[in-house]
């Protein structure tokens, strides 16, 4: 059934240019802005107690946009303090993105950065090889799908947590429309081995396992997907993609199969209708792992 359709991944600009739409149309970082507001001053309230520099790690951190956040709530806490950010991102494209965001940005004498173009089984796989280091907050910001072994990573990076140190973990909810999408359509539809379904459901169970502790936070967003109801429109088009994850999703996928995802998406388990729009159930977990 899948056999013409193909996974999102194998087209990288198709694929950048749908996760720019579903940013475009949803209100994920809206969402992630009003948690680095809210809530993290009291999680990093204490990870640089008696500390001369705190060092920062980021597990995939994309053009820097939610990075730069969190690093200002770092700097309001602990002001005039050095610290050291790096980060571990894989694509070559989105670190030249971060580096122009940083050069832009005011504030940032006291940020030591370094980049490191790998994926974070690389960087793991380095690290074995090095002295280990300790890191005071270390944050995964939507990339744990993309690892083929979640607990040994949580594992691995739980271990490198300094005294009161976090790790800030978000990723879709398991109250989201992306749960229910995934288990209902995900054999149907083309996979990757750069991708995996997991939600903030599967993630505390594995965190359970591990005994590890931690806590979670789930907040509230849509994505408006009203685009996609209308045949042949391109904004739409590109949202079914990054929905299915599949490349040229419209035009590729078996008839009775997008008619079915289709009159699911209206469903009151996956959207909403508000004011003429229909919107995708987007909550997100944010997940706050101790030391």
């Amino acid at each position: 059934m899948a056999s013409c359709m193909r996974s999102l991944f194998s087209d990288h600009s198709r694929y950048v240019e749908s996760f720019r739409r579903f940013l475009n149309n949803s209100t994920e970082h809206q969402c992630m802005q009003e948690f680095m507001e809210k809530k993290l001053p009291g999680i990093i309230a204490r990870i640089g107690e008696t500390k001369a520099e705190i060092k920062i790690l980021s597990i995939g951190g994309g053009a820097g946009e939610i990075d730069l956040q969190i690093l200002s709530k770092v700097q309001t806490q602990y002001p005039g303090i050095c610290i050291n950010n790096e980060v571990v991102e894989p694509s070559a494209e989105q670190i030249v993105k971060y580096k122009e965001r940083v050069a832009k940005t005011s504030n940032m004498e006291n940020v030591k950065f370094a980049w490191h173009e790998e994926t974070s089984s690389e960087y793991e796989k380095r690290m074995l090889q090095e002295e280990p280091r300790k890191w005071d907050f270390i944050h995964m910001i939507q990339m744990l799908y993309y690892v083929k072994d979640i607990p040994a990573t949580l594992r691995f990076f739980h271990g490198l947590l300094a005294a009161n140190a976090k790790i800030l973990i978000i990723l879709v909810s398991g109250t989201s429309g992306w749960d229910k999408l995934w288990k209902k359509y995900g054999p149907r539809l083309p996979r990757d081995d750069l991708c995996q379904y997991v939600t903030s459901s599967d993630l505390t169970q594995i965190l359970d396992e591990l005994g590890i502790k931690y806590e979670c936070y789930d907040l509230l967003s849509t994505m408006d997907i009203t685009d996609c109801f209308i045949e042949g429109n391109e904004n739409g088009d590109l949202l079914w993609d990054f929905l299915t994850e599949t490349c040229n999703f419209s035009k590729t996928a078996p008839p009775d199969l997008r008619a079915e995802i289709m009159k699911d998406l209206q469903e009151p388990e996956f959207s909403v209708k508000k004011e003429g729009k229909v919107l995708f159930n987007n909550n997100l977990s944010f997940i706050v792992v101790e030391a």
